[in-house]
């Protein structure tokens, strides 16, 4: 999670005044804030994300030592595939995250005979991505999400203008669940062979078979 500082500055003779810092990672964060407390001089200290919700000192050490034990260090990358002549879709995502020391690897995937384009596709099977982190109890951090669709990437970025109806009903599902989850989402555009784990899942998924596995990842 990124958060910015806001302390009230007590000068000696009684008057005060408000700063804010830039955006920051919570962690980084929390060392600068107990580092101003230590001046004397700090009188309050409030940690702001991005959905403008406020924290304490105290409320940010709690959230930090919690999430040790939770998911953090979140990476999703995802793909859709759209076959034209069955009129059927694979979805496949990929989860890479840290927990408790240690670092996974999730992989799903999962067919649809409802989308209706290689682009509704792709938006389903971020959507997928982000079911899987709800349902990894992922809540209020940084994710980034890691594709090779120009229209998704660039659409939910704002790049690009969204004027297909369908289209736009899967950004504001994707937004929305996003925003129930406290996730602040950061989008990268990849080459087609650098999400080719994702790729591969989606055309699993066409090809009816279905995977669903988490494994830990080891230097060995």
């Amino acid at each position: 999670m990124n958060v910015l500082i806001e302390w009230i500055y007590r000068l000696s003779r009684g008057a005060e005044t408000v700063f804010r810092s830039d955006e920051m990672p919570a962690a980084q964060a929390l060392v600068i804030a107990e580092d101003l407390e230590r001046t004397g001089r700090t009188k309050t200290v409030t940690f702001i994300d991005r959905f403008d919700s406020t924290w304490t000192v105290k409320e940010m050490k709690g959230y930090l030592k919690g999430i040790e034990t939770e998911p953090h260090n979140i990476t999703v990358y995802f793909d859709g595939g759209f076959d034209l002549a069955t009129n059927t879709s694979g979805l496949g995502c990929v989860i890479y995250y840290e927990q408790s020391g240690k670092s996974y690897r999730l992989r799903r995937n999962a067919p649809s005979a409802e989308l209706t384009s290689n682009n509704e596709a792709e938006y389903a099977a971020l959507y997928l991505g982000i079911q899987e982190l709800d349902l990894l109890n992922v809540h209020h951090l940084p994710v980034q999400f890691i594709g090779d669709s120009q229209v998704v990437i660039n659409q939910l970025t704002e790049e690009w203008p969204t004027l297909e109806n369908v289209l736009s009903g899967w950004a504001d599902r994707i937004e929305e669940k996003l925003k129930d989850l406290g996730i602040q989402p950061e989008y990268k555009l990849v080459q087609r062979k650098l999400n080719s784990e994702a790729d591969r899942l989606a055309t699993q998924a066409l090809n009816g078979v279905s995977i669903t596995a988490t494994s830990e990842i080891t230097g060995d």
